[in-house]
């Protein structure tokens, strides 16, 4: 009616309030009723809020968390996770790389976890990976045991979708399914840098604990599922079609993964590097000027230039440093184990300071 009328349904819906608000509150109750129920209970008032605006109804969320409540319609919350990490292992493990990231496009950043899911007769673990640009989960694999195959099944689904450059960071914890060497050859293999985070800090995964979170609260505690295919084929149905393609996300502007991978595609990138990676020191600030990446190719090392070597020398209390990897070259040699004595970082002072340090 209203593309007949040639009229905005936030007009219509404004008009129908002022002039006949019984219908007006009857129509946004149908409304919030039919998003519950195509969501399963999954929304919360804010996303039924967001999703309300986007078929053209202004609704307070005030408004809405009143209206869910007196139809029952509040979505369903259950238990807190589990840990299922074990680090006590003799593997290498690696530089955490995902804390100094700034992302500007999707397969810059992959994070990975493991979690489980309790069936009537037995525990079965899901490993998912997922961007953390556009928090879209790229690969997932479902498994009755905790092994290194089901690690590396999920992340051959993801290069299999995905088919990212050289360059891209993976980030887990320390576990000793990311650590194995069939998991490091796999990545090796396709150009991807590890990143590790140290053990009970998991803030720099938290774009795979949210999605965790999600799929326990909205999927895995709503239902009851016969055997390990039964859930196979919910969760196939939740990640890809529902999570990926319809769920709204408060971190992305309520818009989908998809969605926003969409609208972000054709942003130009400022460099050729995948993204910036930033090391900073205590007591020393940020630095804005990158080095060429020729000459870091041609000197075979990781070389940290003071931003604006021409310029007249800073204290050293003040003085920045900024480590600038290209992609095919210095992201391999950044992945080199924390323990190895042969990880070294070479530091070039600017000429007029007169001095090369090196630890």
């Amino acid at each position: 009616m209203c593309q007949i009328a040639q009229v905005s349904r936030a007009s219509y819906y404004r008009q129908l309030q002022e002039n006949s608000p019984t219908e007006e509150a009857m129509a946004v109750r149908v409304a919030i009723q039919q998003i519950a129920l195509e969501h399963r209970r999954r929304y919360g008032y804010r996303r039924v809020t967001a999703e309300l605006r986007r078929r053209g109804m202004v609704v307070n969320h005030k408004r809405v968390a009143r209206l869910m409540e007196e139809d029952q319609l509040l979505a369903l919350r259950r238990q807190p996770w589990v840990a299922t990490t074990n680090a006590g292992h003799e593997l290498q493990v690696y530089v955490n790389l995902a804390r100094r990231m700034v992302l500007s496009a999707p397969d810059q950043l992959w994070v990975a976890d493991i979690t489980y899911i309790r069936l009537a007769q037995e525990f079965v673990y899901l490993a998912v990976v997922v961007d953390a640009f556009s928090r879209r989960a790229v690969g997932w694999a479902l498994d009755r045991g905790l092994h290194t195959r089901l690690t590396v099944a999920a992340l051959s689904m993801a290069l299999a979708e995905r088919r990212p450059a050289p360059g891209l960071v993976h980030h887990s914890d320390r576990g000793i399914q990311y650590a194995a060497v069939d998991y490091a050859s796999l990545l090796a293999q396709h150009g991807i840098t590890a990143s590790m985070s140290r053990p009970a800090y998991p803030y720099d995964n938290a774009q795979c604990e949210s999605f965790i979170k999600t799929l326990k609260q909205e999927e895995i505690s709503c239902r009851r599922y016969r055997d390990l295919e039964d859930l196979r084929g919910h969760l196939r149905e939740f990640i890809e079609e529902y999570y990926n393609r319809c769920r709204l996300h408060s971190a992305l502007g309520y818009r989908t993964p998809v969605e926003f991978e969409a609208a972000e595609s054709g942003a130009p990138l400022t460099t050729s590097l995948a993204a910036s990676v930033t090391l900073s020191f205590q007591g020393m600030g940020k630095s804005i000027a990158p080095i060429d990446e020729s000459s870091v190719a041609d000197s075979g090392s990781f070389t940290t230039g003071k931003a604006g070597g021409s310029q007249a020398p800073r204290p050293i209390g003040s003085m920045s440093l900024q480590l600038t990897i290209p992609r095919r070259v210095a992201l391999q040699q950044s992945s080199l184990p924390l323990h190895q004595p042969g990880a070294s970082l070479t530091e070039t002072v600017g000429p007029s300071e007169g001095k090369n340090t090196e630890r």
